[in-house]
């Protein structure tokens, strides 16, 4: 026993040790840490000692398949959850976010976009939204497993529309529990689906007074029935893949598209040769980018900036009709001020469209006071 045990701990570190480090995960789709450089400051810190343990966490020789191992044991061992992972119905993996609504960070988020929305109320009146988007573990509650428990994240958004000026709140949460038996989430992603985008974007261009679209305005194409999300790479293990649907509308629509100041023009919101790589959502946008500049035939002189997480991906092309101009904007890739960004844009309406969780535990929120 005391053999086995050495050759477990001692062979598989030497076999990570001597095994090239990977720079990239693609089944997890981040940076992996690499090798730390000792120095007599990081060594007496301890800095060096907590980067080096990230370090073998991360580049662990087979550690995709450890933790498919490890999940599969605890699925055979009956356990309704993994990683704060319900394994809820019909195949779907659905995160709990626990303690993601109730601490300093997601309180101090609630502060600082109605300060935000507060300070541009005269300049946009009327038109500005604000859409926090409820998690499938809200939406789905009925298909989670029995006694579960998640917070209620109706609550948090209760406390977001009671901070903000009267009329900017959009409750995108009643829209979507209409369409709760339906495909509105991914079963291996934390995003909602496209169909579900479009449900919301319905009730708010209705809303706005704007035209609402009908599905039969679209081509509604299946592009991957291959797609595996960011809670199956967190599992590691084998289950029901999800389709990805785009919402082509069958009237042609030219625009162009700029990501990133200096980048070269495209004609498409979709970049389909990421549908071959595991990062598959990134059809829409090609991924996330600090600015994002879509400019349409419109020529009705509205101008709107989304400001965004990936969730607004997907609801985007709707706006297409309706904008001459569509500047996105993710703040957690932007270092440059927001109020300058709005003075020179010339926008006559704000969007603000996040998921729940993503808004609560999100630090780069507070740039929108700059």
């Amino acid at each position: 026993m005391i053999t086995l045990f050495a050759i477990l701990i001692f062979g598989f570190t030497a076999a990570t040790l001597l095994t090239p480090p990977n720079e990239y995960s693609e089944t997890e789709n981040r940076t992996l840490a690499q090798l730390p450089k000792p120095t007599g400051e990081s060594l007496l810190s301890g800095e060096f000692e907590e980067d080096y343990e990230d370090y073998l966490t991360d580049q662990f020789v087979l550690r995709d398949k450890w933790i498919g191992l490890k999940t599969d044991v605890e699925r055979m061992m009956f356990r309704r959850e993994s990683k704060d992972i319900y394994f809820a119905e019909d195949d779907y993996l659905i995160e709990k976010h626990t303690g993601a609504f109730t601490g300093a960070q997601a309180d101090a988020n609630i502060h600082a976009l109605a300060a935000f929305f507060e300070q541009y109320q005269g300049q946009f009146q009327g038109h500005m939204t604000a859409m926090v988007v409820p998690n499938a573990v809200s939406v789905l509650r009925e298909k989670l497993p029995p006694f579960a428990s998640p917070y209620d994240e109706n609550l948090y958004l209760e406390q977001i529309r009671e901070a903000l000026p009267e009329g900017v709140w959009f409750d995108t949460a009643e829209i979507l529990q209409q369409h709760s038996s339906e495909d509105i989430y991914y079963r291996t992603d934390h995003h909602w689906k496209t169909g579900a985008a479009f449900y919301v974007y319905q009730e708010w261009a209705r809303a706005q007074g704007l035209h609402m679209p009908q599905s039969d305005e679209f081509e509604i194409t299946t592009v991957t029935e291959e797609f595996e999300g960011t809670i199956q790479s967190k599992l590691g293990i084998e289950t029901r893949k999800d389709s990805i649907e785009l919402y082509l509308p069958k009237e042609d629509l030219f625009y162009t598209v700029q990501k990133e100041e200096g980048q070269e023009i495209s004609y498409s919101l979709y970049d389909e040769p990421l549908l071959e790589t595991k990062d598959k959502y990134g059809v829409f946008f090609g991924g996330n980018h600090a600015v994002i500049r879509v400019r349409t035939k419109a020529a009705n002189g509205k101008r709107i900036l989304v400001i965004k997480d990936s969730y607004a991906n997907c609801f985007v092309p709707f706006l297409l009709p309706e904008f001459e101009a569509i500047d996105l904007l993710d703040v957690r890739y932007y270092n440059q001020k927001v109020s300058e960004l709005i003075e020179a844009g010339n926008y006559t309406d704000i969007l603000f469209l996040y998921n729940a969780a993503g808004f609560a535990e999100e630090s780069s929120i507070v740039r929108l006071g700059y």
